[in-house]
């Protein structure tokens, strides 16, 4: 019986995806049985003729337009007929124990949601792209050890969310936590669904025996670009008002107004302060439109406790972040 459905999201992968495949498809022996399947986003560049040409046995959907990174990923989630599905980005090239490393880190314990990959940076792969990604009270996510040396970073450890570039979930646990969030569009759409399940109470870890590399910002162009400056800042406002209840937006308000006046003043550093402001506003009007659901399933008095745990993540991350500067 197989284990793992390998889920890739695809949008104008050429450069990169067919050394995705070739990597995937060579894991090392022990690995639990598993299944490859692409789900293209209507591309024109030829990916998706090199997949059904160059890899016969992998399983192709083709969308017939760009329709965003959540929800390529829900196709395939939806379509997977295995207890766990491993979301893969494209640009990556695994390591041959990186599908075992990840099963057999979450297998163990069913209150695991989700297991992140150790990510590492195509260019320079001594060092870490993305090792979990964590969430402090200043409302600002972010890469856990992105620049460091790779060796200091091999522990598995508990994060606040994997990212979903390379990382395992459980596929029961959408069934009571819901689907990537598809209002999203792309990006934070991982620390949402992170976040939403340790509201119910699973838990997210980092496992730096599942090796990637990774290229990244392949699909979206440089690190800080007009489209993902906007759409960064619409989803940030957007996670903060349909996970936490009123009453932690309140206590935690000096702080994000803290959080997301120095992203205004960076933003502006780099002629992009207005587009910023335009991104938070777009992101209370989609608050007030698709968020409701989501509050009403985070105010159950029985998860009081877990929001306090969060909180504590919070601060503890915030004090992360002094530390470093």
């Amino acid at each position: 019986m197989k284990k793992v459905t390998v889920v890739i999201p695809n949008y104008e992968g050429i450069r990169f995806v067919g050394e995705c495949l070739e990597a995937l498809v060579h894991q090392k022996e022990g690995t639990p049985e598993y299944d490859i399947l692409v789900v293209d986003n209507g591309s024109r560049d030829g990916s998706r003729e090199l997949i059904q040409e160059g890899f016969p046995g992998i399983g192709l959907i083709s969308l017939s337009s760009n329709t965003g990174f959540c929800h390529a990923v829900n196709v395939g989630i939806q379509a997977a007929e295995t207890p766990y599905v491993i979301l893969l980005n494209n640009d990556t090239r695994v390591s041959s124990g990186f599908v075992k490393a990840l099963y057999d880190a979450i297998e163990g314990d069913e209150r695991i949601f989700s297991v992140s990959a150790k990510m590492l940076m195509w260019d320079e792969p001594e060092l870490i792209d993305d090792a979990g990604d964590q969430y402090c009270v200043l409302g600002w996510a972010y890469s856990r050890g992105k620049g460091k040396r790779h060796e200091e970073y091999d522990k598995p450890v508990r994060i606040f969310s994997a990212c979903g570039g390379a990382a395992i979930y459980r596929k029961s646990v959408f069934g009571e936590i819901g689907l990537f969030d598809e209002a999203h569009f792309a990006y934070l759409e991982d620390l949402d669904i992170g976040y939403r399940a340790r509201i119910c109470g699973y838990q997210n870890y980092y496992e730096p025996k599942a090796e990637v590399i990774h290229y990244g910002s392949a699909t979206s162009g440089a690190r800080y670009n007009e489209w993902k400056t906007s759409l960064c800042a619409e989803n940030n406002v957007y996670v903060i008002a349909k996970n936490m209840p009123l009453v932690q937006k309140i206590w935690n308000f000096p702080f994000l107004f803290i959080g997301f006046l120095i992203k205004f003043l960076f933003f502006c550093r780099k002629k992009m302060g207005m587009l910023y402001l335009k991104g938070i506003g777009k992101g209370l009007k989609k608050s007030f439109v698709h968020g409701k659901k989501y509050r009403e399933n985070s105010l159950k008095w029985k998860r009081f406790k877990n929001h306090l745990m969060i909180q504590g993540s919070l601060y503890a991350n915030t004090l992360g972040i002094l530390k470093k500067s």
